[in-house]
């Protein structure tokens, strides 16, 4: 059976992040041929192109996790109905210098999850519009836009049973997507 790693990128710092706590939960519905890692990205400095040519240790540290990866899962906030300042400066660290985009060609999953009625939705197509840019081929379907709720995560930090249903279907169809992208490139590559 093939293993997959997964890079997970959270787009908040909070210690108490629930978008930190979903994505723990939401990892433990995969099958055991996947890992997760989370990536560290709040010790990225702020994007400057001068710095292209003598890149920190950070951002270095951030293109090899990704470079090791075999798929990305997005879990953000939405701040100002669109992505965290910190989540952009992470992707343009990691997409730079031009022509060394370290997040082309990743099968690529997005959610998040606010306290607000429509969740994450503005947030996940400003960032589904980056991702498309960046040739990060992003699933569609299932979209996930969740609104934190009493019962959304268990007393053990598990997906609650209310939620398990539909989150263990988006796992699901992650799982497949980030399989059937692996397969076409690694088709696509023994030509």
């Amino acid at each position: 059976m093939q293993h997959y790693q997964i890079a997970v990128v959270v787009g908040s710092l909070r210690k108490d992040s629930l978008n930190h706590q979903l994505a723990q939960a939401i990892i433990r519905l995969a099958p055991s041929n996947f890992s997760f890692k989370l990536l560290q990205i709040g010790d990225l400095p702020l994007y400057n192109q001068d710095d292209d040519a003598h890149q920190a240790e950070s951002v270095i540290r951030l293109k090899q996790d990704i470079a090791a990866s075999q798929g990305l899962l997005f879990v953000t906030p939405e701040y100002n109905r669109s992505i965290p300042g910190v989540l952009k400066n992470a992707i343009d660290h990691a997409s730079r210098p031009y022509g060394h985009n370290a997040w082309a060609g990743k099968p690529t999953g997005v959610l998040g999850v606010s306290v607000g009625a429509i969740g994450t939705a503005l947030a996940q197509q400003h960032l589904r519009n980056i991702l498309a840019y960046l040739d990060a081929p992003t699933m569609d379907q299932p979209e996930a836009f969740i609104q934190a709720k009493p019962g959304l995560l268990d007393a053990h930090g598990n997906i609650g049973a209310d939620s398990l249903e539909f989150l263990q279907g988006w796992m699901d169809h992650f799982v497949a997507w980030v399989q059937k992208q692996s397969s076409t490139i690694t088709t696509m590559a023994s030509r």
